[in-house]
């Protein structure tokens, strides 16, 4: 759906995106994350050919970006961060704009469905002026879906939405990946990034630090994960018979609880299960401590940041 080889854009002597090299297949939805002023809007730019790259290129369906790319561009939807303004237009005479620039024959039924699917229907013929900063943002995805294209560009597709019109927004996203559609989205909202995408990329001063699953981020930081398990009681033989399973660093018990630092790799839970019922154990719950996306976003670029320094 969308590649990029060796992508980079400088602005005088500052670097705003060096040697990036992504790739987005179909059914899969990327979570494009780095803190203010990492490039991930120039980024953005250069992939609908709005910047031209210093150098490398950008494939979009395996075509790459040419000065003449509207064919290219039909098949893709973008919601900006920023909606933009539409002051003399009802949202549906907006929305309907659209799917005529992009040639949608007979657009009411989507139309119909995608307004009732962000409960936008009954403000269907209101001025899109007029509208809440949450709706005009649902509005932007209805826009940018209408026209049914292959990959989806988000920037910041819940911003100024509550929790009700956040899980609208996520339920259309899910169905446009399991119809095969393809979504980059970049997000300030870590926690919806870590609930939808399937893998993640980081960006910090224009480079990508790290890319990968949410586990394989987790996997790369830290070199122990934390077990909790907790028993009706604990028999007295089986904090040996745990400490004897090899990926089981430490034990920490309290009570009817017991706490497993675990080095990271093999899954040890079908062994720690197993010991539990061996020492006639019953287990009433077994629960594995993650670190969240936001820890793992904070530690990557840090670890980032005291590496520039070290090399300075």
């Amino acid at each position: 759906m969308l590649r990029t080889e060796n992508l980079s854009k400088s602005y005088d002597s500052k670097i705003a995106v060096h040697d990036l090299n992504l790739n987005l297949a179909p059914g899969e939805i990327y979570g494009f994350l780095g803190p203010n002023g990492a490039g991930k809007t120039t980024t953005i730019r250069l992939l609908l050919g709005l910047l031209k790259p210093t150098e490398g290129r950008v494939f979009l369906f395996d075509e790459p970006i040419t000065d003449d790319i509207i064919a290219l561009k039909r098949r893709i939807g973008v919601v900006a961060e920023e909606p933009p303004p539409a002051n003399r237009m009802t949202a549906w005479e907006l929305v309907r704009f659209f799917a005529d620039l992009n040639h949608v024959k007979q657009p009411e039924a989507r139309m119909e469905k995608l307004f009732n699917a962000l409960d936008l229907w009954d403000a269907r013929h209101a001025l899109a002026s007029a509208y809440s900063r949450g709706m005009r943002q649902k509005l932007s995805l209805i826009r940018a879906l209408i026209h049914t294209p292959d990959l989806l560009i988000l920037d910041e597709p819940v911003s100024g939405l509550d929790p009700f019109g956040i899980r609208q927004v996520r339920a259309v996203i899910d169905e446009h990946r399991e119809e095969g559609g393809a979504v980059l989205i970049s997000s300030h909202i870590l926690s919806e990034v870590e609930r939808s995408a399937n893998r993640i990329g980081i960006l910090h001063q224009g480079r990508l630090l790290v890319e990968d699953s949410i586990n394989g981020i987790r996997s790369r930081i830290g070199d122990t994960n934390v077990l909790h398990i907790e028993l009706l009681e604990i028999p007295e033989s089986l904090p040996a018979q745990l400490q004897a399973i090899a990926e089981v660093k430490k034990i920490e018990t309290r009570e009817n609880r017991i706490t497993l630092h675990l080095e990271s790799g093999r899954d040890a839970r079908p062994d720690i299960f197993q010991a539990v019922v061996a020492t006639g154990g019953i287990l009433v719950t077994m629960e594995m401590e993650e670190i969240s996306l936001e820890e793992a976003f904070v530690t990557v670029t840090n670890q980032n940041v005291q590496q520039l320094a070290g090399a300075e």
